[in-house]
């Protein structure tokens, strides 16, 4: 099935969500095929469903001084944080156009990707038992490389992926990372052991359009 993917930048989160609305109703409608929306945001935490207000550890006037913006969403899953140097997939992806209406077989087929587009960048990461996202592989503590929260609207999906690449690690400090007191969160940088940079970021953009692009367009 066609899958057009679709790589946009830096894109503030607000207007990234309205732009993902519009996404699914076109969808929806017939009026685009299956999409894959590729950016980056600048610093913000968004606050899924399930999100315990324990688990932001600052009030809103401090992230707000910090330059970090906060966005009560309708996807699943707890609070996370956004920033410069991490990878944002939106896939806006018919499910039931595709004979697959099953939330659960799309978060696995997503952690899949994922997977796959890492071992493409020498890291070796894997799923956790009980827990969504992907992770490094036998690390103990688990070290967490990529959050995923989804949203349906009908069977068509928004809200999706974000692979830390480059970005700050110290960011996710104002927050309990999905809401997991156990899990260490890590990046494509700090696995390989290498200076974060542009030059990572992009290539990890071509790996994740790729690996997606034959997972998802057939």
């Amino acid at each position: 099935m066609q899958l057009e993917i679709e790589r946009w930048g830096r894109v503030p989160y607000g207007r990234a969500l309205e732009l993902q609305k519009q996404a699914v109703e076109d969808r929806r409608a017939g009026r685009t095929p299956d999409r894959l929306l590729l950016l980056e945001h600048p610093p913000v935490v968004t606050c899924g469903r399930s999100t315990h207000p324990e688990n932001l550890r600052v009030p809103e006037s401090e992230l707000l001084a910090r330059g970090i913006d906060l966005h009560h969403v309708a996807r699943g899953g707890d609070v996370t944080y956004h920033a410069p140097g991490q990878l944002v997939g939106y896939p806006i992806v018919d499910l039931e156009a595709r004979g697959e209406p099953d939330v659960v077989a799309w978060l696995r087929r997503l952690e899949h990707g994922l997977i796959l587009s890492l071992a493409e960048l020498g890291v070796s990461a894997e799923r956790a038992t009980g827990k969504t996202g992907v992770f490094a592989a036998g690390s103990a503590p688990l070290r967490k490389l990529a959050s995923i929260g989804v949203g349906l609207r009908g069977w068509v999906t928004w809200h999706g992926f974000a692979l830390n690449v480059t970005l700050d690690l110290s960011g996710f400090d104002v927050i309990v990372p999905c809401g997991l007191a156990d899990v260490e969160m890590s990046s494509v940088a700090h696995e390989l052991g290498v200076d974060a940079g542009a030059a990572l970021f992009e290539r990890s953009v071509d790996v994740v359009a790729g690996v997606f692009g034959r997972e998802l367009d057939r």
